[in-house]
């Protein structure tokens, strides 16, 4: 861990203080969950060199304690290494632990085994979530107490809870949070967010911590508002959002750089500090994608590019240039510069078929036995795919009906054959069964949980039962998918051609040297796909993103394997990369 002298931060009248002298907060969020840690380095390089001071990360809890007790911070997860790092290139962090962070992220960062009993209250003063939530701080402070900045460390504030004011207002809540986080040891300045409204900023903050809003335009407005909530002090946009999140079915959002560059100006030139949200919005690996809900079920493209100044593969976009000679208006700019982007190889390879995925269901995890549906959740079963079945013998056409909802997507298979697909977020919930007869197979994707609004938490599944003509269906047979064995199985069928989904497919790529990769997706259906093991996330015809994101040491010299786990069915039987990335349409 790099220590230096220890230093002191401090609320002033006016300013930030850092040793007694006023200083301007100039920090880019940067979460180290969405990059590869072997890129951390270059990340946190590029954003000092565009005149960054600091850097801000959320800490998304539900990646840290995927199940209740076993606590990770290794690898991907070692947010120590990543604040030794923001430390050696000589800037300061800001640490946002949450308990919930949004982040477009997995139900926001909480767990889900959180809501399996009906009794916890989310989010308030509640026994057993205050417990668990402070269980989980202590471990978070344990890292970052002895990273503060009066130790010699890079950490200069730390957040209590994240735009609470816009879910809630129970001020005894936010205090048991402010005294766990000093009982941790915690000395530097406490702050809070929310957006610039009076409700929220009045509901989502106490007195003795530091106001800080998120907005990314109307600079001067948004500041005069947060002023009146708080008449003395620094004034800071914690969350100056300069891009915007994607979601699949729907266009890649890009913001004008010179705008953007002129809103970063007026907040500047008006004294304030700044988090750009985000320098770098990273990937959403895996199955860790969230998703909004406010009528319509709109989960979040793998893609977590942002149109940040930094983009997804970590070069500098017009946004990088604009915004680093608006910070040499006001604070010294390195001469130093990144090196350019370099287009990435162009390869084509072929796809093999693999089995079907039923075929192999046996190797994928265990199998139980339920009278009614189980709910995911029912199953400890928190992310990814299950496979529900049961015998039809009645014959003859007929309606399946799932009693609620169907959370998230849900492929209908009668003897292996696909009938239909049920989809959340087309509000479907019926599909009529030629001949009721034969094993009926229901393949369920959960595509993110929700991480905004009244939405999160909410069980995965099929809600409600499964009905035939208005009777519910008995007698299951369920596994949850263990993703983690797909790879592996994926040489090992006997299918020919490439039959409609779900099915395995394999390839290979030849490289020279570790290279970042994009790989094309245009011509496959929806599935999931890895590289060397490495699962990179969820891919979808639908877009608008069109490239998954290969980081360079996942890959190697030789030989890389390509699997994928298609839903639906290929066009093409092929592995394409391209030489930058195509994250799909920017108007609708």
């Amino acid at each position: 861990m790099p220590v230096t002298a220890p230093s002191r931060f401090a609320i002033g009248a006016t300013d930030f203080e850092l040793d007694g002298r006023p200083h301007r907060i100039l920090a880019g969020a940067l979460h180290y969950f969405r990059v590869h840690p072997d890129q951390w380095a270059d990340r946190i390089r590029k954003a000092r060199l565009m005149g960054l001071n600091t850097i801000e990360t959320y800490v998304a809890w539900n990646a840290h304690e995927q199940r209740p007790g076993d606590w990770r911070a290794d690898a991907g997860l070692d947010l120590g290494r990543f604040l030794d790092l923001v430390a050696a290139e000589g800037m300061h962090a800001i640490v946002r632990p949450g308990p919930y962070i949004c982040a477009e992220w997995d139900n926001g960062g909480l767990p889900a085994w959180l809501f399996r009993d009906p009794g916890v209250g989310v989010r308030r003063f509640e026994p057993r979530y205050v417990a668990a939530v402070s269980e989980y701080l202590r471990r978070v402070y344990d890292i970052v107490v002895p990273r503060q900045v009066d130790a010699g460390g890079p950490v200069i504030l730390v957040q209590i809870e994240n735009e609470y004011g816009a879910y809630g207002s129970d001020a005894e809540y936010l205090a048991e949070l402010v005294r766990v986080t000093r009982d941790a040891g915690v000395t530097v300045p406490l702050t809070t967010i929310d957006q610039p409204t009076p409700q929220m900023l009045r509901d989502g903050s106490l007195p003795g911590l530091h106001l800080t809003a998120s907005f990314g335009s109307r600079a001067a407005e948004r500041l005069a508002t947060l002023r009146e909530f708080q008449p003395t002090g620094p004034l800071m946009c914690m969350e100056f959002w300069c891009g915007w999140f994607d979601d699949w079915g729907s266009h890649h959002h890009t913001t004008d750089a010179a705008a953007s560059a002129a809103e970063l100006d007026a907040l500047l030139a008006a004294g304030g500090s700044v988090n750009v949200y985000m320098f770098h919005g990273g990937t959403n690996f895996g199955l860790t994608n969230g998703a909004n809900d406010k009528g319509r079920y709109a989960p979040i493209t793998t893609s977590y590019d942002y149109d940040a100044p930094l983009d997804e593969a970590g070069n500098p976009t017009a946004k990088y240039w604009a915004f680093r000679e608006v910070i040499s208006r006001y604070a010294d700019v390195p001469d130093e510069v990144p090196d350019a982007a370099v287009s990435a190889p162009e390869l084509v390879a072929p796809l093999a078929v693999g089995p079907a995925l039923l075929e192999v269901a046996g190797r994928l995890g265990d199998e139980t036995r339920h009278e009614r549906v189980p709910t995911f959740d029912e199953l400890g079963h928190d992310r990814g795919i299950a496979l529900f079945a049961t015998r039809l013998v009645r014959g003859g056409p007929g309606v399946l009906t799932v009693g609620e909802e169907v959370r998230d997507r849900a492929w209908v298979l009668l003897d292996g054959v696909p009938v239909g697909v049920l989809a959340r977020d087309a509000h479907e919930r019926a599909v009529v069964l030629p001949d009721a007869r034969g094993e009926l197979v229901i393949l369920v994707e959960d595509q993110g949980r929700v991480d905004y609004g009244a939405r999160i938490g909410e069980h995965k599944g099929l809600i409600g039962g499964v009905q035939l003509d208005g009777v519910e269906l008995t007698g299951w047979s369920v596994r949850p998918v263990d993703l983690d064995r797909v790879p592996a199985l994926a040489a090992h069928g006997t299918a020919t051609g490439f039959p409609a989904g779900p099915v395995l497919a394999r390839g290979e790529l030849e490289l020279d040297a570790p290279a970042d990769l994009f790989l094309d997706t245009l011509h496959w259906g929806k599935g999931l796909a890895w590289v060397n093991g490495f699962l990179l996330g969820r891919y979808w015809r639908r877009g608008p993103q069109r490239t998954l994101i290969v980081p360079a040491p996942v890959t190697r010299a030789g030989a890389n394997e390509v699997v994928l786990l298609e839903f639906e069915a290929i066009a093409a039987p092929e592995i394409r990369t391209l030489a930058a990335p195509e994250l799909g349409h920017t108007e609708i």
